[in-house]
């Protein structure tokens, strides 16, 4: 089955309380590498630990082209007040043509513990929510990860179970928790 295409990049930005979603943009190498400053960070995803600003550069350069290669929406996280970026998430949808997509977040180590993350998720979500054909949105979080199973229930997301040993990070396999909301059923 060919990939569904995805609808134009959201006219106004995704926000939620003290958040706001927009494009990510190179005004935020410094944010990025902030993020970069944290080793967990460097194990998931495409960020290398301890990012040269040539190496968030690069980062920025391949988030905007998530929306064009088909991938999904790929936000900066901002402060809606001061427009400061404080994370980034994403809302993947490469099981769009079956109604479902995946959400990711992560906030830069000095704006943590304001529950920015769990705004920044519900605007993701509502965003979702209007996404032609999508029903679902999944996160897949470690157990051990408190913070971020805090923010998936702030949101609003229900846990739905264990996956053993379902995803690498680092150099080995790592159980997670599968954490979704229904977003509307057909």
């Amino acid at each position: 089955m060919p990939p569904t295409p995805l609808p134009p990049w959201p006219a106004a930005p995704p926000a939620y309380g003290g958040i706001l979603l927009r494009e990510v943009t190179d005004a935020d190498v410094d944010m990025v590498r902030e993020l970069a400053t944290d080793p967990y960070i460097a194990q998931t995803g495409t960020l290398p630990a301890d990012a040269t600003e040539q190496h968030a550069r690069a980062w920025i350069a391949q988030q905007r082209g998530r929306h064009g290669e088909g991938a999904g929406f790929s936000f900066t996280m901002a402060d809606a007040a001061t427009g400061e970026a404080v994370g980034h998430c994403g809302l993947w949808t490469g099981e769009l043509c079956a109604g479902r997509s995946t959400a990711g977040y992560v906030v830069a180590p000095s704006s943590r513990g304001r529950r920015l993350a769990a705004d920044a998720l519900r605007a993701l979500t509502a965003f979702g929510a209007t996404i032609p054909g999508l029903f679902r949105v999944g996160l897949y979080i470690e157990p051990w990860n408190a913070p971020s199973i805090r923010t998936a229930e702030r949101a609003g997301y229900d846990r739905e179970g264990l996956l053993r040993s379902y995803h690498r990070i680092g150099d080995r396999r790592r159980d997670m928790l599968l954490y979704a909301r229904v977003l509307h059923s057909d």
